[in-house]
């Protein structure tokens, strides 16, 4: 199946697209403690409108990342397994800016 960007159809292109749309990820690593409601959702991802993260929550929950529960939203063990490449990658950002050497933007 084709995604944004790509005609390929490979998974891997699919979950980067996912994982790519705004406040994903931070709706992500927000949930990694445990479940929260969607005002606790909405107040810990500062900026984000009710809609958004309405439309970012249908969408988490279409790919089996996100559940909803009697204590609110929470990851699924499909989004658990990303969690510690999340971790992996605010290392490579973190040594990235420590040593100065961030990709300038553009080619």
């Amino acid at each position: 199946m084709a995604v944004r960007g790509s005609d390929s159809g490979r998974p891997i292109m699919r979950l980067l697209d996912v994982l790519g749309q705004r406040w994903v990820l931070r709706i992500l690593w927000e949930l990694r403690a445990g479940p929260l409601s969607f005002r606790a959702l909405q107040a810990a991802c500062t900026a984000i409108s009710p809609a958004v993260l309405n439309d970012r929550l249908k969408l988490l929950r279409g790919h089996d990342l996100v559940a909803l529960q009697p204590d609110g939203y929470a990851l699924t063990a499909r989004a658990h397994q990303l969690v510690p490449l999340i971790l992996q990658m605010i290392t490579l950002a973190d040594g990235w800016a420590a040593a100065g050497d961030w990709p300038n933007e553009g080619p």
